[in-house]
């Protein structure tokens, strides 16, 4: 496996690097040898994404979204439990919730509803909730970055 994400990283990229590499990580088919391989023969970009990887995230989007908001002083968790919700994509800060909507989890009425029903719930809580599919994520980042350091701004990610 460690092979393998060495050459993601020369082909792919670091973001494609950083995104396997959490999946990786989550399946656990990477081996302490793997990881210690991996360190010696990757570069300084390949290293800071190791720094940065976990083993919790639990799709490609929030390993996506946490790589590209990791130099806005953020404190951004994946897979968190909230008294009330459940278990939540992303949460920044200590109220700022972002669900990363992958197609098959989110595309019919039911799903988009319980989404919804979720939503409703954490705002009884005191949070707040950008929703973002895959399309935005992927292709407008620009977009839902704008849209979380808005959130940010205006302080819905505090208590």
């Amino acid at each position: 496996m460690a092979r393998i994400l060495r050459q993601i990283l020369s082909c792919k990229g670091v973001e494609a690097f950083f995104v396997t590499l959490e999946s990786a990580l989550k399946a656990r088919l990477l081996t302490r040898a793997g990881w210690a391989w991996l360190r010696a023969h990757v570069n300084g970009e390949g290293r800071e994404a190791m720094e940065l990887a976990r083993s919790d995230a639990d799709s490609g989007l929030e390993s996506l979204l946490r790589w590209r908001l990791r130099g806005r002083r953020l404190r951004v968790r994946t897979q968190v439990r909230i008294l009330g919700v459940g278990v939540v994509d992303v949460l920044i800060g200590e109220r700022l919730i972002i669900e990363a909507d992958g197609k098959d989890n989110h595309e019919d009425d039911e799903h988009r509803h319980k989404d919804l029903v979720r939503d409703a719930n954490a705002a009884v809580w005191g949070y707040a909730t950008l929703r973002f599919d895959y399309a935005l994520i992927v292709h407008e980042w620009e977009l839902v970055e704008a849209a979380i350091l808005g959130a940010v701004a205006a302080g819905h990610h505090l208590r």
